[in-house]
């Protein structure tokens, strides 16, 4: 009797209800559900199921890999026309036949998807790394067709478009790029990331393909992409046609990237004015030396957030103190996010860093990796307590030469126990010691 009374209930459940709770399970779980009975079955072709999906081609997959893709693979054709939102994973490739299949797997896919839907707004294939040796060039420039077709067909309908980490070479990356714009010489789509795109080392800045090519964007509300694409002639061009709409530049400076090109502080300055809304985040990799850094980091930018990582590389020539005494206090009215990751060894930052922290009156996040003392700590929640600054988020590993550091975490531990109140109740606090010996 009991199990009749539960059957009743399920039975009885009203499909919204089923719906929410099919939206978590995976595909396996989705596959049994669907057995159950006919109302089940039928809840589960709603589309609002089918509107996200990702998909993970595993480089060395094991049999239960291989399943649950052949699993996300069908489902994806089966329900396709509802796809909202795709995303397509390549996790360590490591041979040409495995590329080979992926290439065949995927033209499939998106000539089945280019031809039965309609509603796919958003599309991310990232860190497909197309220039290694792996990926034959029959077997590249195949693949590179298949999705410029496929992107052609989608052009009037894709708002969101990831090709992070592609390493293509200018003039495929352009290709790409201008399928979004073939239908009517324009695009509208509002948000890409072309971070790593292109293959290193490229003078992209300097190439007037691209410039031809990114002219063709009328909407842009957020571009990811690297320093060696920024030139005066970008920066117009998105003046000209993004103003009104861009809010969000992500930049990456990578010291394998060409980045001495020089770049003027008015052409920065114009596209502010033009487009207020905007707000221009800086990630650097390992591009630390003060000239280097001057030269980008001009006053005009609206910077709301710089990283600076190091990547445990120590280098002798180069000093963190004047970036943080000269360049940085330049955005002391709009900076809200600051990082900074770095193997300064060789100086201690305690003073410059807290002085800096002090000066920007929109700092709210604040992620240190570095040789501090125990001590900045204390001065900083000290400073933080009496309303000095206004950070939210407090992330520090404060590096140490030494092999045993009990003292220095029972110094914090003493820290903590002190702004206690202050911790709990309005910090995002994560403080550490770390040995770097």
């Amino acid at each position: 009797m009991e199990d009749d009374s539960e059957q009743s209930s399920w039975a009885y459940l009203p499909d919204v209800c089923l719906r929410h709770v099919f939206h978590w399970l995976d595909d396996r779980d989705r596959s049994r559900a669907v057995l159950v009975c006919r109302k089940w079955s039928c809840a589960m072709d709603s589309g609002s199921l089918w509107r996200c999906r990702t998909i993970t081609f595993y480089g060395q997959p094991s049999r239960a890999r291989t399943l649950e893709f052949q699993s996300a693979l069908w489902y994806t054709k089966k329900f396709g026309k509802y796809l909202k939102h795709l995303e397509i994973k390549l996790s360590n490739p490591y041979n040409t036949p495995f590329i080979k299949k992926f290439q065949v797997i995927m033209r499939g896919l998106l000539s089945h998807l280019g031809k039965c839907n309609s509603h796919l707004v958003s599309l991310s294939i990232k860190y497909l790394e197309l220039d290694c040796l792996i990926w034959k060039n029959v077997v590249r420039t195949q693949f590179i067709k298949n999705l410029a077709a496929f992107l052609k067909r989608m052009s009037n309908q894709l708002d969101y478009l990831n090709l992070k980490g592609a390493r293509i070479t200018l003039e495929e990356g352009c290709e790409l790029l201008n399928s979004l714009s073939s239908l009517a010489n324009r695009s509208f789509i509002s948000e890409i990331n072309i971070e790593d795109f292109f293959s290193l080392h490229l003078s992209v800045y300097s190439s007037a393909l691209f410039h031809q090519t990114m002219s063709k964007f009328h909407r842009l509300t957020v571009l990811t992409f690297n320093y060696n694409c920024i030139s005066d002639e970008l920066l117009d061009i998105l003046r000209e046609h993004s103003s009104h709409s861009l809010c969000t530049l992500n930049i990456k400076c990578h010291i394998h990237d060409p980045h001495g090109q020089v770049v003027s502080g008015m052409s920065w300055a114009n596209l502010a004015k033009r487009a207020p809304k905007l707000n221009v985040n800086f990630f650097f990799e390992r591009v630390m030396k003060h000239d280097h850094l001057a030269r980008i980091l001009l006053v005009e930018i609206p910077v709301r957030s710089i990283s600076l990582r190091s990547c445990y590389f120590s280098d002798p020539d180069w000093t963190m103190r004047p970036t943080l005494t000269n360049l940085l206090p330049a955005y002391w009215h709009g900076l809200q996010k600051l990082t900074l990751e770095l193997n300064n060894d060789h100086e201690l930052l305690d003073n410059e860093l807290l002085q800096l922290i002090l000066s920007c009156k929109r700092l709210l996040f604040l992620k240190v990796w570095a040789f501090l003392s125990v001590s900045f700590m204390e001065r900083l929640l000290q400073n933080r307590a009496e309303r000095k600054c206004i950070l939210t988020t407090i992330k520090v590993r404060i590096y140490t030469a030494q092999d045993d550091s009990t003292e220095e975490e029972q110094l914090l531990a003493d820290i903590y126990r002190k702004f206690k109140y202050l911790i709990d109740s309005e910090l995002n606090y994560f403080v550490i010691t770390y040995p770097m010996v």
